[in-house]
C-alpha cells in the first residue's frame, strides 16, 4: 500500500513538472509583449518634452495633468520613505530625496482623485534651470567630468554636454567618454539645498511652500518634474519610466520549474558535452565526503591547558613562504596593481565608470546576476555597451542565479517588476552573449571577476544585485597588470568549457598561450589561486600560512564552517600568535547563523579575539604575517574543497598595509568585541555538523 501511494505522488509531481515545462516551452520563460503592468491607451514616446499642467496631491498620491507632443495624458505617482535625521544638526529633520517612477499613463481622467485631494501650484522650467544654477553650479565641473548625486538608493550623474548644456541621467547612462569626478550623498548636499531653496523663494517673493517644477528633461529616465515643501523640507524628482512587462516571476512553479529544468540538464546534458569533468567531479565529491565524514577537528581537545600570552614573534620567512606556493599553485608569482573596494558604494561607482568607458571587451563572470532593480541597471548597461560594438561576455553559475532571483532584497522597491530570466533579459534587443554553467553534482563556480579591455580586472565577493550594492558589507578588488592577463585566461577556460564543446573547448583554449603586459605603476608581487574540484590550493595555502603564522592572523569571513581551518586558529593562538577574526551573526543562511556562533564561541574561549561585525558582512579577506588572501572563497566546504574558486595573494607587505588601513582597522573598530559566550541552543551541534556537508 505504502509502495502505491508513494508512486502516485512521484507520478503526480512529474506529471506537473512536465505541465510547469510545457507552459515555459511555449511562453519561451518570456512575457507576452503586449501585457504591461499599466495601463496603455497612448502612443506616448520618450523623446519629446513631458510637462505637468496640473498636479494633485492626496496624502502620498500624486495626480498629474501632462502635455507631450500636443495631447494630454494623465498619470500618477505614489512617494513612500522614512524621516531621515540630518547627521549634522540634532535639531533639523529633513527627507531624503526621492526618485517615483510616472505610472499609469492614460488619456482618460483619473478616477482617483478625492475632494480632499490638494491642488498644486506649478512653476515653468525657466525657475528650475535657475534654481538648478544655485544648486549645482559650484559642484558640477565643466572639464568632460561629473558629479554623481545619491536620491536615497538612485544615483544620478549630473554634467555639462559639449555644447555646455546641463543634464542629468542613470549613473549607468553616462557618457563613456566622460568620467567620475566626485559623489555627493544627500546628507551632505540636503542641508545647502534647503537654504539655497530658501534664498530662491525670498528673492522670487514666491509664497508657496509646497509646488512642482517642471525640469525640461527629455527621454526615458530622466526627471521631468521635482516636488518641492519647504515645510517639510522635502523632495521628490519624479521620473519618465518606460512601460514595464508584467513578468511571469512571482506565478507559482514557475521558479521551480526553472531549478528542476537545470537540474535535468545539468546531467544529462553534461553526459553528452562534459563527461570527463562530469566523471571526475562526482568521483573528488565522493572522496571528499568519505574524509570529512571520517575527519575529526575538535577543538575541545585543546582547551586543557590554558591561553598563553602574545609572543610579539618576528612573522613568517615571506620569501621561503612563495617558494611553497610554487609547489601547490598552478600559477607562478606574477605581479600589478592593486586598489581595495570597500562596499558597494565604492565599488559599483568605479565599476560602472570603468565599463561606460571601455573600448573593446567586457568579460563578467559571477556566481549570482539578480533580476532585482539594482541589477538591470547593470544589465541595461552591458546591453548598450554592446550594442555599441564592445564584445559582452557574461558567464553565470546557473544554480546560483536561479535560486538568487527567488528571493527579493528587504530593500527593494515594490513597484519594481522583475523578469523571469535574466539570462534573456541581458540578451534581449542586445549583443551581449551569455552562458549560463551548468551545476552536475550540484557543484558551482562561486567566481566572481570582470575583466575590461583585458587591461582592469574586478576581483572579490560581490555578485551583481541589490544587497551588494546596498545592503551588505563587502569587499572586491581592482587589479592592473599581468596579473589580470592570468584573470582573463581563467575566464575565457571557464567560458569555453561552457559552451557547445564543453571539455574539448576548455583543453583546446587552455592549451592556449596567455597574453603577456607590461608592469605597471605601484607593481606588487601578486599570484591566483584557485579551487576547483581536485586542486585545492585556496585551502591548502591558507592551511599552511596558518601552521606557519608567528606573530598575527587577521580574518574576516561570513561562513565559518570548516573544523580543520578553526582547529589551526586556536593552535596558532596557542603559540602566541595574535588571532582576530570578524564574523557576523546576521547571515544569509539561517544554518550559517547557528554555525557561526558556535566557532566564535570555541575562538573566544581558546583566547581569540572575536569581533562580531554590526550587519551582515560578505567579507572574504586575511592576512597572515603578511601574507593576503582576498577573493570569493569562504571558509566552508564548498569553497575549499568542492566549487570552483579564485582568490588573489600577495607577499608584499604593502599591500598587507593597504588592506589592513582600509578594511580591518575599520572593523575592529567598528565592530563590537566579544567578551563573553553566546547563546547556544541544544540543536546547534547537529545544525553545524550537517553545514560541514552542505555549505
Amino acid at each position: 500500500m505504502f509502495c502505491k501511494v508513494r508512486f502516485s505522488i512521484i507520478f503526480k509531481d512529474i506529471w506537473n513538472y512536465l505541465i510547469l515545462i510545457f507552459i515555459l516551452l511555449v511562453t519561451g520563460c518570456t512575457t507576452n509583449p503586449n501585457t504591461f503592468s499599466q495601463s496603455n491607451d497612448t502612443d506616448f514616446t520618450e523623446q519629446k518634452e513631458l510637462t505637468a499642467i496640473e498636479v494633485y496631491r492626496d496624502g502620498a498620491d500624486f495626480y498629474f495633468k501632462l502635455h507631450q507632443n500636443r495631447q494630454l495624458f494623465y498619470a500618477s505617482g505614489y512617494w513612500h520613505t522614512e524621516n531621515v535625521q540630518d547627521s549634522h544638526s540634532t535639531t533639523t529633520k529633513y527627507i531624503a530625496p526621492s526618485v517615483v517612477p510616472i505610472q499609469h499613463f492614460s488619456t482618460k481622467p483619473w478616477k482617483a482623485v478625492s475632494v480632499e485631494a490638494r491642488r498644486l501650484p506649478v512653476l515653468d522650467k525657466h525657475k528650475w534651470s535657475e534654481l538648478r544654477g544655485r544648486l549645482f553650479s559650484s559642484l558640477v565641473p565643466y572639464d568632460k567630468t561629473g558629479l554623481v548625486m545619491n536620491f536615497e538608493k538612485e544615483e544620478y550623474f549630473l554634467f555639462y554636454n559639449e555644447e555646455g548644456d546641463f543634464e542629468a541621467t542613470r549613473l549607468v547612462d553616462k557618457p563613456g567618454d566622460y568620467r567620475i569626478k566626485k559623489y555627493v550623498h544627500y546628507d551632505k548636499f540636503i542641508p545647502f539645498a534647503l537654504q539655497t531653496l530658501k534664498a530662491f523663494l525670498r528673492d522670487h517673493d514666491l509664497k508657496q511652500k509646497e509646488f512642482v517644477i517642471n525640469t525640461g528633461d527629455k527621454g526615458f529616465y530622466s526627471l521631468p518634474l521635482l516636488y518641492v515643501n519647504a515645510n517639510t523640507n522635502r523632495f521628490i524628482f519624479f521620473r519618465n519610466m518606460p512601460l514595464q512587462q508584467m513578468s511571469m516571476g512571482k506565478m507559482p512553479g514557475v521558479k521551480t520549474g526553472q531549478v528542476f529544468g537545470h537540474v535535468v540538464r545539468s546531467h544529462l546534458g553534461n553526459i553528452y558535452t562534459r563527461p570527463v569533468s562530469s566523471l571526475f567531479r562526482f568521483v573528488t565529491l565522493f572522496s571528499d565526503t568519505v574524509v570529512t565524514t571520517t575527519s575529526f577537528e575538535w577543538v575541545s581537545a585543546l582547551q586543557s591547558q590554558p591561553v598563553p600570552a602574545l609572543t610579539n614573534a618576528p612573522g613568517m620567512d615571506l620569501e621561503g613562504w612563495e617558494q611553497y606556493l610554487d609547489t601547490i599553485s598552478k600559477h607562478p608569482q606574477t605581479s600589478g596593481s592593486v586598489d581595495f573596494l570597500v562596499d558597494g558604494e565604492e565599488f559599483f561607482l568605479r565599476y560602472i565608470d570603468v565599463i561606460s568607458s571601455a573600448r573593446k571587451s567586457v568579460h563578467i563572470q559571477t556566481y549570482i546576476f539578480d533580476n532585482d532593480d539594482y541589477a538591470l541597471q547593470i544589465a541595461d548597461l552591458l546591453r548598450r555597451r554592446s550594442n555599441e560594438g564592445i564584445d559582452v561576455k557574461i558567464l553565470l553559475d546557473g544554480f546560483g542565479t536561479i535560486t538568487a532571483t527567488m528571493k527579493d532584497s528587504s530593500s527593494q522597491p515594490e513597484t519594481h517588476i522583475a523578469p523571469v530570466s535574466v539570462r534573456e533579459y541581458l540578451e534581449k534587443n542586445s549583443n551581449v552573449n551569455v552562458r549560463q554553467k551548468e551545476n552536475p553534482w550540484f557543484t558551482g563556480d562561486h567566481v566572481k571577476s570582470t575583466v575590461v579591455d583585458k587591461e582592469i580586472a574586478f576581483v572579490g565577493g560581490m555578485n551583481i544585485g541589490r544587497e551588494y550594492r546596498y545592503d551588505w558589507h563587502d569587499l572586491m578588488m581592482e587589479l592592473r597588470g599581468p596579473v589580470v592577463n592570468i584573470i582573463d585566461k581563467e575566464f575565457l577556460n571557464a567560458w569555453s568549457h561552457a559552451g557547445p564543446l564543453g571539455d574539448f573547448g576548455y583543453l583546446f583554449t587552455r592549451a592556449s598561450k596567455t597574453s603577456s603586459s607590461l608592469p605597471v605603476a605601484d607593481n606588487y608581487s601578486m599570484r591566483i589561486l584557485l579551487t576547483s574540484a581536485g586542486n585545492y590550493e585556496i585551502y591548502n595555502a591558507q592551511l599552511e600560512a596558518i601552521r606557519r603564522s608567528k606573530n598575527h592572523i587577521f580574518v574576516q569571513n561570513a561562513y565559518f564552517t570548516n573544523d580543520r581551518l578553526l582547529r589551526e586558529l586556536v593552535k596558532a593562538r596557542r603559540r602566541g600568535v595574535d588571532v582576530r577574526v570578524v564574523i557576523p551573526l546576521e547571515t544569509d543562511s539561517g544554518p550559517i547563523t547557528r554555525s557561526n556562533i558556535l566557532a566564535a564561541n570555541a575562538m573566544l574561549e581558546n583566547g581569540i579575539r572575536v569581533y562580531i561585525y554590526p550587519g551582515f558582512s560578505h567579507v572574504k579577506a586575511a592576512i597572515y604575517d603578511g601574507w593576503v588572501c582576498v577573493g570569493s572563497a569562504n571558509f566552508d566546504r564548498l569553497s575549499l574543497r568542492i566549487n570552483r574558486e579564485l582568490n588573489i595573494a600577495s607577499s608584499d607587505t604593502k599591500v598587507a598595509q593597504r588592506l589592513i588601513d582600509k578594511l580591518f582597522k575599520p572593523d575592529f573598530q567598528q565592530s563590537p568585541e566579544l567578551t563573553e559566550p553566546l547563546p547556544e541552543k541544544w540543536a546547534d551541534r547537529l545544525v553545524e555538523i550537517v553545514s560541514d556537508y552542505i555549505f
